[in-house]
């Protein structure tokens, strides 16, 4: 399970986004996560869950999960496809000459806090 080990880099990223604002609680973490990242929701919820338990900046924190769906170009006839329900094979033109545009993201959209400083936004 990497989740755990995701969760212990989102806790080490948004430590340094509050202190660096003066924070004195994150109170909700929202992450974009790519349909096809590898990383299974549910399980990075649950790790996270545990691991704020342990720190008293983000102790009671919750973590909101957006799911980005994956979207593929088709080089050939230059189209868009869901990569889900099509992988590298392009529905339009039957293609292989295709490459992911967006699915795979990890990223920390948006950070709440309390403290001096109601608000800080993550990279």
């Amino acid at each position: 399970m990497h989740e755990l080990g995701i969760v212990f880099h989102i806790i080490r990223e948004v430590k340094e986004v509050a202190a660096e604002n003066n924070c004195a609680h994150v109170s909700k973490v929202v992450m974009n996560i790519g349909e096809v990242s590898a990383i299974v929701p549910y399980l990075l919820t649950d790790c996270w869950d545990w691991a704020v338990r342990k720190e008293d900046l983000l102790n009671g924190c919750k973590l909101e999960v957006n799911t980005v769906p994956a979207v593929t170009f088709c080089e050939t006839c230059k189209r868009e496809y869901e990569t889900v329900k099509h992988g590298k094979t392009c529905p339009y033109c039957n293609s292989g000459d295709t490459y992911l545009l967006r699915g795979n993201e990890v990223e920390i959209k948006e950070i709440e806090v309390s403290g001096p400083d109601a608000s800080a936004q993550g990279s």
